[in-house]
């Protein structure tokens, strides 16, 4: 008999998250949910534990601790709060895997402890990767931990890789639907409003990640990703927007033959995947017809409108913290728009001014890439408070 996965949540409350819980729900023989970490949206995080019933919930917001203790003990569900609670409760032998299925820079440090303590990863959690993927990478190699991408691209590359020789690899695509504004104007752009980056074309998403996709940054992202969980020179991926979202990734083999993993845009496919170890779990959701496949089209990324896809190539060849200083000015610039504080073309200026006041560091630890993080943080709101004074 197959022995049950005990699965914990980082960021349960999210997107991925919540799709992670419902693709649970179908495999009670396969899964079960030891642990739920949230951020701050402590009901949804005591709803959950009440279904689930897992051995340990924890709020990242310690001013919820108090309401989400005193709705789970009673329950017989432990609690905690805080990073560092986070941090810790991933060396608990409670579990097998965790989802880390949180947004931005918070994911790196619990995904390092999990690491150290031989956990598997199924990887929803781009930035772990952008930000320290050296050291990230490194920890693996002395870990008996797995990685699995749940990110729906670098699934499909995964996917496509299997039994292949990554010497054989000529290079990866990485397609991208091209967002909201894939047809807008220059023009247009300049004077998108917060409802038009969150009107993503295919994908529901949690709010950072589709203004991510609006500004193409996600992409940017994606191809640091793909260089660290594939060991692929950053000069040998490539993206294309492919508006249908139906291919999800391809990859060229040095012979010219091309394999692409194609399907629905549904995140739970790659979740399953990731789930089952890199096996077909069966499932009776609407696959992808052929007729809906009549139609499939390619095209190059316009850096000219979305200058910020160019910045993950720029930060593979800089290397260091430049990456690390990107995605912290990206994560207070999207929330500084997502609160009507900048416009959505002050994002990349501001990332670019940030970029500029930081020092960089070529071979960083992990101290490094914290203060790293701590100070491109500071230069980005010091940014975002003089564009909101220039404005009145």
């Amino acid at each position: 008999m197959k022995q049950i996965k005990r699965i914990a949540i980082l960021g349960s409350t999210g997107s991925i998250g919540t799709q992670t819980l419902d693709v649970i729900s179908h495999y009670p023989d396969r899964f079960k949910v030891d642990m739920l970490i949230a951020g701050s949206k402590v009901d949804t995080l005591i709803q959950q534990a009440v279904k689930w019933r897992p051995s340990l919930a924890v709020i990242a917001d310690t001013s919820k601790y108090w309401k989400l203790k005193e709705a789970l003990e009673p329950l017989g569900v432990a609690t905690a709060c805080g990073s560092d609670a986070i941090a810790d409760a991933m060396e608990r032998d409670t579990f097998d895997c965790v989802v880390t299925a949180t947004v931005g820079y918070s994911g790196l440090a619990p995904t390092l402890r999990a690491i150290a303590a031989g956990k598997d990863i199924a990887l929803a959690n781009k930035e772990t990767l952008v930000v320290a993927g050296d050291i990230v990478t490194a920890a693996l190699r002395r870990s008996p931990s797995r990685m699995l991408p749940v990110d729906s691209e670098h699934s499909a590359i995964h996917q496509c890789l299997a039994g292949e020789r990554i010497s054989d690899v000529r290079r990866l695509i990485i397609t991208a639907s091209g967002g909201p504004f894939r047809n807008f104007t220059a023009e247009q752009i300049a004077q998108a409003t917060v409802a038009d980056a969150l009107n993503h074309p295919n994908w529901s998403m949690g709010s950072k990640i589709t203004v991510d996709s609006a500004t193409m940054m996600n992409k940017a992202f994606e191809i640091i990703e793909a260089r660290w969980l594939f060991d692929i020179p950053g000069d040998k991926i490539t993206p294309v927007v492919h508006p249908q979202s139906i291919v999800h990734s391809m990859v060229e083999f040095i012979d010219g033959s091309v394999k692409a993993q194609l399907g629905v845009p549904d995140m739970r496919l790659p979740i399953r995947y990731a789930l089952g170890d890199a096996t077909r779990l069966a499932t009776s959701d609407a696959p992808l017809t052929l007729e809906r496949c009549s139609q499939l089209t390619f095209e190059a990324p316009d850096s000219n409108r979305f200058p910020a896809i160019g910045l993950g190539h720029y930060a593979l060849d800089k290397g260091g913290n430049t990456a690390c200083v990107i995605n912290a000015a990206n994560e207070v610039a999207v929330a500084a728009f997502l609160q009507g504080h900048i416009s959505f073309t002050d994002i990349y200026r501001l990332i670019e001014d940030t970029l500029s006041g930081v020092g960089y560091i070529a071979v960083p630890d992990y101290d490094d890439y914290v203060s790293t993080n701590d100070e491109a943080r500071r230069k980005a709101h010091e940014a975002v408070a003089k564009i909101r004074g220039s404005r009145g």
